[in-house]
């Protein structure tokens, strides 16, 4: 341990500057948008030349990192269909912190008599509830001298089961109406594109990258801008730092807002 904690440090003093600096010009932008914290464990298992496993937990905050966003738990498996190309399958298991509001329509009662106007906030609700991820992908890579490039295509269904909330925050009454409501059960598809480039210079530990990700359902709902640093620390163990800006364009299901995040990894093989 005392060995692992050493080269991280030495990592650290090298590479976390020159990563913080490359923040600063984002601050201001920060301020409008949100803010959360990513934080991941995977445990990676190679059974052969071709096949390999993984199980990954994560946790994610928001609201400035004041608020838990969500934990998750995934299992994955990858296979080497080639040199340059890989396969892989995995399943998710959400465990999401939901803010659910709802607005006011023309036909609502409050809005005739003249106590609401049209697309004012109208009840809201918090729960935890879980989702069920699965997905499919086809990672495309490419090694020219010291940079390799990766183009990852990943099909994702995500499935929302019916919850009943016993009680939703009416803005109007500024009260809780005391009423059960039920949110139905539905589920999405989204195609995740992905291109990446990283800097993979033989002998080094650290591996800096950085990728672009687009999620389309039937129009552009969200895309992902991230940045960061991969430290091998022998041959089991790695960290990683990224820093990542999602914008949201038309998700409504989710209610996401466009959010800075920061994230810390920890990958152990054995």
């Amino acid at each position: 341990m005392d060995y692992i904690w050493n080269k991280v440090m030495v990592m650290g003093k090298r590479f976390l500057p020159f990563f913080l600096f490359t923040l600063l010009p984002l601050t201001a932008a920060a301020q409008k948008d949100d803010f959360g914290l990513d934080f991941s464990l995977e445990a990676q298992k190679k059974l052969s030349k071709e096949w390999s496993l993984s199980l990954e937990g994560e946790y994610r905050s928001r609201n400035n990192a004041k608020t838990n966003d969500r934990w998750s738990i995934g299992l994955g498996v990858d296979y080497k269909v080639a040199k340059w190309l890989k396969a892989s399958a995995g399943y998710t298991l959400l465990y999401d912190n939901n803010e659910k509001t709802s607005y006011y329509e023309a036909t609502d009662d409050d809005v005739i008599d003249g106590d609401a106007e049209v697309g004012d906030p109208k009840k809201c609700a918090q729960y935890w509830a879980t989702r069920h991820r699965f997905n499919v992908s086809l990672t495309a890579s490419q090694k020219w001298g010291n940079w390799k490039f990766s183009l990852r295509e990943r099909w994702q269904y995500t499935y929302r089961p019916e919850y009943t909330v016993d009680k939703r925050w009416s803005y109007l009454n500024q009260a809780y109406d005391g009423k059960e409501h039920t949110y139905a059960g539905k589920g999405k598809n989204v195609l995740r594109s992905r291109l990446q480039v990283e800097f993979d210079k033989k002998g080094w530990a650290v591996t800096p990258y950085a990728n672009v990700e687009f999620f389309n359902a039937w129009s552009l709902q969200k895309t992902r801008y991230t940045a960061g640093i991969d430290w091998k620390l022998s041959k089991q163990h790695a960290i990683g730092a990224f820093y990542r800006y999602q914008s949201v364009r038309n998700d409504d299901d989710d209610n996401e807002p466009n959010i800075h995040l920061i994230g810390l990894g920890y990958q152990f093989k054995f």
